[in-house]
């Protein structure tokens, strides 16, 4: 790993190493003065920069998703570091190793491709499981499958995310399902195999994380709905009553309208979908966060997608348990009384 990465970057430090360009663009201010806006990454996080003097030259050398040595200082505006650039130009291929640039599932890809034959396999529906197998064993999609973020901050955004989510949601599918016993499994474990596979072409993921052009313009659930409602037009004979179901699975499993689903969850299947798929969402951002070495004390920094910071509980406990060790080993004394 590269010696200057960005989660340890600090307010006040001066660096010299190399990032991934995110994001270029050249902006201005109310006052009309324009300067170079970058997002630079690495395989620790992003971190927002800014070049304001001289800048014409040295941006023309390098575009986003190029490697890039910097230069420059670390500064916090608004609770918020960013990196204020004095020198930048395009890196040699033998200075860098891709590998640090590129945050990536700590799990093995295959094997978590393995499991999702596995799930798709033990679907008995012969309509659904004509349609996953359609999805997964894609020859232009199987690459896909192997490597998607899913998404771009908000959890899994990283490479191969896309599958670790699915895969996990799978087997939240078949805890609930020991529970609920009248829920359909394999109407269930479809729609978890399915819910986010538009992401596979939403999201960009040859270098940095963003977003395509169709992407931008129509969101996963609309690519879905288009390339799942295709696979079932290509199956002959595919039910019509459950296609819709599928169909609804998908365009609802974001829950709310102000989320982005054009309907809400309305049968017992598409409301176990959402809430599980939320959860598996929520549960991966806390890892993300608990990971992470930003934050003070016993907390970690904000965390966007819980609009919170998470409390380190395992730390709290372990200096709570300190501190009442402490408290009962020390001789009473009136101060610690008045203290109590």
């Amino acid at each position: 790993m590269k010696p200057c990465v960005v989660s340890n970057l600090q307010d006040g430090q001066t660096i010299t190493s190399h990032f991934l360009v995110c994001e270029k663009e050249i902006r201005a201010t109310r006052e009309g003065k324009s300067y170079l806006r970058l997002e630079l990454g690495d395989a620790t996080g992003r971190v927002e920069a800014r070049m304001w003097d001289g800048f014409e030259k040295s941006a023309e050398g390098f575009a986003q998703d190029d490697f890039v040595k910097v230069q420059g200082r670390v500064e916090s505006y608004r609770n918020k570091l960013q990196l204020m650039i004095d020198k930048i130009r395009v890196a040699e291929e033998s200075e860098v190793d891709p590998a640090d640039f590129f945050p990536h599932t700590k799990e093995n890809v295959e094997k978590l491709y393995a499991t999702l034959l596995e799930v798709v396999a033990s679907v008995g529906n012969p309509w659904l499981r004509k349609l996953l197998d359609s999805v997964v064993l894609d020859p232009e999609l199987v690459p896909k499958w192997k490597r998607a973020p899913a998404a771009k901050a908000m959890h899994h955004a990283f490479f191969g995310g896309l599958i670790e989510h699915v895969v996990s949601l799978c087997g939240l599918c078949r805890l609930a399902l020991t529970h609920y016993t009248e829920a359909d499994a394999d109407l269930l474990l479809t729609g978890a195999v399915l819910h986010d596979v538009g992401k596979l072409q939403e999201l960009s993921y040859d270098r940095s994380l963003g977003y395509t052009d169709e992407g931008q313009l129509l969101g996963h659930i609309l690519i879905e709905y288009e390339l799942v409602s295709n696979k079932i037009d290509a199956i002959p004979g595919f039910p019509l009553a459950l296609k819709t179901l599928v169909q609804h699975m998908l365009i609802a499993h974001h829950g709310k309208y102000e989320f982005g689903s054009p309907k809400l969850p309305m049968f017992r299947e598409a409301l176990l979908l959402h809430y599980l798929d939320d959860l598996d969402s929520k549960m991966a951002a806390v890892r993300s966060a608990l990971d992470s070495d930003l934050g003070e004390g016993n907390w970690t920094a904000y965390n966007g997608a819980l609009e919170r910071r998470i409390l380190r509980s395992k730390r709290f406990l372990s200096g709570g348990a300190a501190d009442s060790a402490k408290a009962a080993s020390a001789p009473a004394s009136p101060a610690r009384v008045r203290e109590k």
